[in-house]
């Protein structure tokens, strides 16, 4: 299993160290760790082997082997398991009365991550979801759609914020939740040339 680490993750963790919030950074990045081991224990238990961890300015990503498109009940499963892990440690620290950052890093991971923005664990929800009714490529335009539109809202319901608490972490979240929506857009195209070239290629073999 190959480890890889954003080198952006450095950057970040000075950033926040010079506007003294490095204690909730660590915090969070030690529970997106927790919250990610949640994904791959979800993924073992059902047969998939990992095949590479990504460790990101904001979390840490999980791929696994063999995860074809007829496994989407699985990938649900797998995908639930991350804001599950959060939920439990949630309950666990109010019944116990844990230290409130630890709760308060629990509570952003799991609700973060339930975006209905792909490639966070919510839009992955709603993408296999929608393939249960549908197929892959419908699946991928509504989700294609519904991520631009969102990461808009998202945009200016932050501008607000920013000016109101003044707070750069917030700032820092979003460019890194349009770094990922582009980043998921250069990839729907090049799906989209596929489904393309494949549809082109069906009509020339009938």
């Amino acid at each position: 299993m190959k480890i890889k680490v954003n080198l952006q993750i450095f950057i970040f963790a000075i950033i926040f160290y010079f506007t003294k919030q490095i204690k909730i950074y660590t915090i969070l990045m030690l529970f997106a760790f927790i919250h990610e081991l949640g994904h791959l224990i979800a993924g073992i238990s059902l047969g998939l082997k990992a095949k590479s961890i990504n460790i990101m300015p904001f979390g840490v990503s999980i791929n696994f082997e063999d995860y074809s498109d007829k496994y989407i009940i699985k990938k649900i499963i797998i995908a639930i398991a991350g804001p599950l892990t959060n939920l439990i440690i949630v309950i666990l620290g109010m019944c116990n009365k844990w230290e409130e950052d630890i709760i308060y890093a629990n509570v952003l991971i799991g609700m973060f991550n339930l975006i209905p923005l792909y490639p966070l664990d919510g839009g992955r929800i709603l993408k296999y979801i929608i393939q249960l009714s549908s197929n892959p490529k419908e699946a991928e335009i509504i989700t294609y759609k519904l991520s631009n539109t969102l990461i808009i809202i998202l945009t200016l319901i932050s501008s607000i914020g920013i000016l109101l608490i003044q707070n750069i972490g917030v700032l820092l979240i979003l460019g890194y939740l349009w770094m990922l929506v582009i980043q998921e857009n250069k990839r729907y195209k090049l799906k989209m040339k596929i489904y393309r070239l494949v549809s082109e290629n069906r009509k020339l073999l009938s």
